[in-house]
């Protein structure tokens, strides 16, 4: 008898070793999961850079070039060289919007800007244009320090996703009711390189990820910026449809936060988001 309570005593601790043992794998096994994904996730923000760099740089030759062309005297010149330095500037604004919003403002600070495109803006294609040269002196001068900071900030896939929300709550709640570009005739194209730079940052940073842990949910993000890019497509800003671009750039910060914790980052809040 008492060779037999023994012996079911010992099972009973084996067994609850075992247990033991194998949750403890388990836990090691999904820790290790969360860091690889951790991992490729910072790779793939890596990744990212470079896109980031091409932009910012292409935004800072044309408003070099904005400056050479008001030297000259060259009006319709200076306004072919603003619109595309924006070019460059709106598509990278998944990084400034989320990283270096202090430089944002001064870059690109609108409706009541003092500084930055929209100041110069004013100068350029308002009724009366002015001269738009210390303006554009101090653009110049911002867009070379963010120049220097694309290349060296640390980037953290949580801020890339934060910054790809803000970027299509703004498409939705401040430029679908006219734009910001409204001197110049370029809110279109603002919308439509905003809307590719979130396109690049979705599949270069997040789809892979997503993907792997939710092949739907990746397909409903992808889909959503579809739509928005198809939204945008008019060849007149009369034609958007501004209560369908808020309804479909809402559903896409829904996808965004619904991803994140498939992939191990936090959903951006609203207040992240709208600030």
């Amino acid at each position: 008898m008492q060779l037999r309570r023994c012996r079911r005593n010992a099972i009973v601790v084996l067994a609850s070793k075992g247990f033991a043992f194998a949750l403890s794998v388990l836990l090691v096994a999904s820790w290790h999961s969360r860091a690889c994904r951790a991992d490729e996730l910072q790779q793939a923000a890596e990744r990212y850079r470079p896109y980031m760099v091409e932009q910012i740089d292409q935004s800072l030759a044309g408003a070099r070039a904005l400056r050479e062309r008001l030297t000259a005297k060259d009006l319709d010149g200076a306004k072919r060289e603003w619109i595309a330095a924006r070019t460059g500037w709106e598509r990278a604004e998944v990084f400034t919007a989320g990283f270096v919003p202090d430089l944002d403002g001064e870059i690109d600070a609108w409706p009541n800007a003092v500084m930055g495109f929209h100041a110069i803006e004013a100068n350029l294609f308002g009724r009366a244009p002015g001269d738009a040269g210390e303006r554009t002196d101090a653009l110049i001068f911002h867009l070379a320090d963010l120049d220097v900071k694309v290349h060296l900030m640390t980037l953290t896939p949580q801020g890339l996703l934060n910054g790809t929300a803000r970027l299509a709550y703004e498409i939705g709640e401040s430029k679908s009711d006219g734009g910001e570009s409204r001197l110049s005739g370029t809110s279109l194209d603002d919308m439509r390189n905003n809307i590719d730079g979130i396109a690049l940052a979705y599949q270069v940073i997040f789809a892979p990820a997503v993907e792997a842990q939710d092949p739907q949910l990746s397909q409903a993000a992808e889909t959503k910026i579809m739509q928005l890019k198809e939204l945008v497509s008019v060849d007149d800003l009369r034609k958007l449809d501004p209560d369908k671009l808020r309804k479909t750039s809402e559903e896409l910060i829904v996808a965004l936060q619904n991803c994140a914790p498939k992939i191990g980052l936090r959903a951006p809040t609203l207040e992240e988001i709208s600030q």
